[in-house]
Formats: structure tokens, C-alpha cells, sequence
């Protein structure tokens, strides 16, 4: 028997060691393949084609393995500084004539990204180049991108469907009730909404004042941006009159948008393709149609030479999605990962002259957002300036880190402010009783065992976390005062929680100005001193090999795993983001750190994210599955 079980044990470990050879040997084919990929060459007169499937993000989300393998109806991610990167260096690339904006299989983006993306088409236009668009259908991200071209072509089954920015939060309480979940808050704030969900069956009359100000101050940068880029359109008369307008068209969407001026052309994607072979010529691509172009990934790989890659450089950090404790894969943002890429980043690249911090984040954890806080103080102790870019969402904990900044900028449909602290934990005693589970126990203190989610909070816990929140708000305002040079009372005022617009943040000297991560670049490289068009190295957490390389295997996917082309199919899309970004966040809110500075609101309104669709197990989910 020992003969055998040696002879056993030594053939497992074969199996094993071969198995891992094999592995090694994949990967090391799979990384050989990557680094040595053939250089992409640019044509000359070509066509840079942006075909932007899925949502436009700061930072894309790194999926598992399974994740990329299986696809998704809604597309990927596309990283908002790749596509102006391309614009910008398409600009002066003689061998770029023209963009053609494929915005087919586009689902959305926040309105911040919108406006930096629409800023660099008018720079690109301004060049004299000309800019082409093409959707089947487009929503409202979509026709603001197309609004920045030449000539908006639109398919004959398609149509332009607007209906501004705005949608429904997720109200648990009568559900917890019915599950005989109890939820103790702790807040301070009039307007911090993110706890109403648990609390309440629908928004306070305070909340609902707040957001309904905030969507129309959204709405109305909308119409203007978009008066500002198309003169003939008037987007408010055209939704008033739609109804009669549609009926005068026989319910035609396409002629109806060209009735209010929304488009210029009516033509299927192969009449589309042949005016565009008209002004670069044939190509053999059929990705895109038979002309000849190249698309943004590529065109980054094959215009890599015209981007310097030496000398002085602004470091840009950034701070994505939820900010939780410990380490983060991209997409959300970790403290303990940001914090350490800072530091190894001023280590190892002595040409970073300046620091700016992107956020587009609604904050979360306070601790969190406290260590990348003092990360970045830290690095203004080594003498370099420090500038913060806002993007969609930079709220609660994505403010409270930012103001280590010497000067912030903000896009005018940035959703920011929302200073406020809350904390929220669940107790299951009567969930417990009504399944018949008792629950005992002894204490030495009146703590012990606290905050005790089976028998409920003592008395004493909650005093003490009430008091914990209202400290952590002092700190909160206190910290904001010193950094913004604003009374504490007057913090305070414009604090308690609630979420304003980058505009009315400026009147509120929440922020200093106005602009996209181009202009905090310019500002960060000023006070440094340096001058001229200054690189950027981008500071954040590497992808991992293994999503890289399952990434670079499956490519882009096909029509079957993009968007679906239809107007209101491309609305329901959109909703669903916003419902999974919703209970994502709610579920985050619910099991993640005690105090947080968090903006639920924001998760409506700000950049559609796919990872709040991944989270799962949340505490309710749990309870639901327990007393189904």
C-alpha cells in the first residue's frame, strides 16, 4: 500500500507540474504575441473612426476572465482621455482627414465627459476637419456627440428620442419591514438622500427640491451646449411640439428629426459608408464599411511617435467609482491601491513635475477617502503642485479628497458637493424571532459585541455613533472651510448633503473654475513652471496580465454582443444601467464601512458604470434569499 500510494502521489505531482507547464507556456506565447504585435501603420488621408460601443468612463472596469469571454447586451467601455488623446493628436496628423463618429451601439456617458469629448471635436473641426455622424437611433449622450459634427446622418428607421437627465431611486423600506430587517442610521445633513432608500418609501420633500434643482440646471447645459454647436436647433420647442410633429410625419422618428432640424441626412449605414469613401476613399475593413479609415484603438497604437514620452511631466491620478477600503481592481477606487500608486509612482519617475487628481467618484468609504487624502498631501510635501480635475460625479468622499488640491476644476454639468456623513448598519432581531431563532449572550461592558446586528443595537451604541457621524462632519466642513478659505457656518450651509452642479459650485466657491482634465493639466503644469504642450503619465493600477491577455484573445467582439440600435431598446438599455447602478450602490452603502461619505442621488446621474451591475451579496439580497 505504500508502494502505491508513493506511486500515486508521485504521478499527481506530474500531472500537476505539466499542467503548469502548459500554463506557463500559454502565457508565455500569449505575452510574446502581445509585445511583438506587427506596428500599426496609419494610412495616409484616412478616416479616424470612433465607433464608441457601450459607455464612455474615466476608467474602464477590469472584468473577469468569464466576464470578457461571455460579452454583454450593453457593450464595453471606452475610456473618455483615449478618445480625446486621438482627437487631439488626429488634429495635426496630416494623415487624418476627417472623423466618422460610429455612435450605432453607443449607450451613454456622463455629461462632463460629453462636454470634454465635444470640446475636442470643435478643436478638431476648428483645424478644418470635418466631422461625420452616424447612429440609427440616438439618445441624448449620443446626439450632444453627434451635435459636434458636420453633417448628422440618421438611419430611415431611426430617429433622435431626447428626454433629458433625471430617473427613479430604489425605496426599500417596505420591503425591509416585510422582512423585519430594522436599519439604524446615523446622519447629519437636511439633504443627505443616500439613506432615504432604507428609511423612507419615497424622497423627502427636501431631497426631491434638491435633485429636481440639480437636473434642470443639467438640462439646461444641455440645450445650451448643444444651441451652441447646432444654432437650429431649439431642443425645448422641438419636445413641446413632438406630439404634433410626429403625427404631422405619420409617427416617422427620422423626418421628424429632420423637421426640428436634429439631423441632416436620411440614409442607411451603406450610403453612409460610400460618402464617406467619397472624401478618403476605398478600404477593405467591413468593421466600419468599405473606406478608408482606422479605429481609435489603433490609431493610438500607430500615432504612439507623435506623443513625446521623455521630458517633464504632469502625473494624473485617478479616483473611479466607489471609494472602499484596502485594495480596488480599476474601475473602483481603492485606498490602499491609490495611496501605493501614488508612492511608487514619485519614486520611480522623477519627470513628474505636478500632480492632478481626476475624480469621478460619489464618493463611500471616509477612511478611504481620508488615506488618498493624505497620499496626496503627502506628495505636495515633496514640493509638487496639486490640481483637481472633476469629471462626472466628484461628491462626498470624491470631494473630501480633493481638497488637498491647490485649485479645482469642474465642467459645468460636473454633480459635485454633497457634504455629508452618515452611517447605517442593519439589525436582524425581529427577522430572527419571527424564524424562530433565539439569540443570548453575556457582556462585560456595555459594548461588548456591539454594534450587534442579531439583538439589535444597545442604546449606548447608538448615542455613540451619532456622535461618531456629527464628529466626522465637523471634520468634514472643517477641513473644506480651511481648504476653500470659506467660513465654517458657511460650509456648513451649502453642505448638509447636498449635490450641486460644477456652475452653481463656482458661484459657491466649491470649485475654481471651469474646464476638462486639459485645463487642470495646463494649470498643474503652470505652477510647476513648465512650459508648452506637457505629457502626462497616468498614475493608477496597472491591468492585470491575465485580463489583459484574455482581453487581447477575444478582441472587440460582434454586432451580437453590442447595444441594441433601437431608440427606445437604447433607452431601456440606459435605465437598466442606472437600476443596476442603483442597488449596486445601495448594496455597497448597506454592507460596506460604517461612516461613509457617499452620494446615492449621483449614481442616476453620473457616468454609467457596468461594475455596479457586477456587485452582488449584498445584506439585503441576503435576507431576501434567507426569509423568501
Amino acid at each position: 500500500m505504500t508502494i502505491a500510494r508513493t506511486a500515486w502521489r508521485f504521478l499527481v505531482g506530474v500531472k500537476d507540474l505539466l499542467v503548469l507547464l502548459l500554463l506557463l507556456l500559454f502565457f508565455g506565447v500569449l505575452w510574446s504575441a502581445l509585445n511583438n504585435r506587427s506596428t500599426v501603420s496609419v494610412p495616409g488621408g484616412s478616416a479616424l473612426v470612433l465607433s464608441l460601443d457601450g459607455a464612455i468612463v474615466d476608467q474602464a472596469s477590469e472584468q473577469s476572465p468569464l466576464q470578457l469571454a461571455s460579452g454583454g447586451e450593453i457593450g464595453g467601455q471606452t475610456q473618455t482621455r483615449d478618445i480625446i488623446r486621438a482627437i487631439d493628436t488626429a488634429r495635426g496628423d496630416s494623415r487624418i482627414k476627417t472623423i466618422v463618429l460610429d455612435l450605432d451601439t453607443f449607450v451613454g456617458a456622463g455629461e462632463a465627459n460629453l462636454q470634454s469629448i465635444g470640446t475636442s471635436l470643435q478643436r478638431f473641426r476648428a483645424a478644418g476637419k470635418p466631422v461625420y455622424a452616424y447612429a440609427t437611433a440616438y439618445t441624448d449622450e449620443g446626439y450632444y456627440l453627434a451635435a459636434q459634427a458636420n453633417q448628422i446622418w440618421v438611419n430611415p428607421l431611426g430617429g433622435v428620442v431626447l428626454t433629458g437627465p433625471g430617473g427613479a431611486n430604489l425605496y426599500f423600506k417596505k420591503a425591509l419591514d416585510k422582512l423585519d430587517v430594522d436599519v439604524n442610521v446615523f446622519r447629519v445633513g437636511t439633504y443627505k438622500a443616500a439613506v432615504e432608500p432604507f428609511t423612507r418609501t419615497e424622497s423627502s420633500p427636501e431631497a426631491k427640491a434638491a435633485e429636481q434643482a440639480l437636473v434642470d440646471s443639467l438640462w439646461k447645459t444641455y440645450v445650451a451646449d448643444v444651441k451652441r454647436a447646432r444654432p437650429a436647433v431649439d431642443i425645448n420647442a422641438f419636445l413641446a411640439s413632438l406630439p404634433k410633429t410626429l403625427a404631422d410625419n405619420n409617427g416617422d422618428q427620422a423626418h421628424t428629426a429632420i423637421a426640428g432640424k436634429l439631423v441632416d441626412v436620411i440614409g442607411t449605414r451603406t450610403a453612409f459608408d460610400a460618402a464617406i469613401a467619397k472624401l478618403v476613399g476605398d478600404g477593405d475593413n467591413k468593421a466600419w464599411g468599405n473606406f478608408n479609415g482606422i479605429p481609435l484603438d489603433d490609431y493610438l497604437r500607430g500615432s504612439s511617435g507623435l506623443v513625446s514620452s521623455s521630458g517633464p511631466a504632469v502625473g494624473v491620478i485617478y479616483v473611479t467609482g466607489n471609494i472602499i477600503d484596502g485594495e480596488a481592481p480599476r474601475g473602483q477606487a481603492g485606498g490602499t491601491t491609490i495611496s501605493r500608486a501614488i508612492a511608487k509612482a514619485l519614486e520611480k519617475n522623477k519627470d513628474i513635475k505636478a500632480l492632478v487628481v481626476r475624480v469621478d467618484s460619489g464618493g463611500g468609504s471616509v477612511l478611504a477617502s481620508e488615506q488618498i487624502r493624505q497620499a496626496l498631501l503627502d506628495a505636495k510635501a515633496q514640493g509638487l503642485p496639486l490640481v483637481a480635475s472633476f469629471g462626472p460625479v466628484a461628491a462626498s468622499g470624491g470631494y473630501w479628497l480633493s481638497t488637498a488640491a491647490d485649485e479645482i476644476y469642474a465642467e459645468p454639468s460636473t454633480i459635485t458637493g454633497s457634504i455629508g456623513v452618515f452611517a447605517i448598519i442593519p439589525s436582524f432581531n425581529r427577522s430572527l424571532a419571527e424564524l424562530g431563532i433565539g439569540v443570548d449572550g453575556v457582556k462585560s461592558t456595555p459594548y461588548s459585541g456591539e454594534p450587534d446586528v442579531l439583538r439589535g443595537l444597545s442604546p449606548q451604541t447608538k448615542v455613540m455613533l451619532q456622535t461618531s457621524v456629527e464628529d466626522i462632519y465637523r471634520r468634514f466642513t472643517g477641513i473644506v472651510a480651511q481648504s476653500r478659505k470659506l467660513p465654517v457656518a458657511e460650509v456648513d450651509r451649502i453642505g448638509q448633503g447636498r449635490v450641486w452642479a460644477g456652475t452653481t459650485a463656482l458661484q459657491l466657491k466649491l470649485v475654481d473654475g471651469m474646464g476638462g482634465l486639459d485645463v487642470a493639466v495646463r494649470a498643474a503644469a503652470k505652477r510647476a513652471g513648465l512650459n508648452g504642450n506637457v505629457r502626462t503619465i497616468d498614475i493608477e493600477r496597472p491591468q492585470s496580465f491575465l485580463f489583459r491577455s484574455v482581453a487581447a484573445l477575444i478582441g472587440g467582439g460582434d454586432d451580437s454582443q453590442q447595444a441594441s440600435r433601437d431608440p427606445f431598446a437604447k433607452l431601456a438599455a440606459r435605465s437598466r444601467l442606472q437600476l443596476f447602478s442603483a442597488l449596486g450602490d445601495a448594496g455597497a452603502m448597506a454592507q460596506g464601512p460604517t461612516m461613509q461619505a457617499a452620494c446615492l442621488e449621483c449614481a442616476t446621474l453620473g457616468s454609467p458604470r457596468m461594475a455596479a451591475a457586477q456587485q452582488g451579496g449584498s445584506w439585503l439580497a441576503k435576507a431576501a434569499a434567507v426569509l423568501r
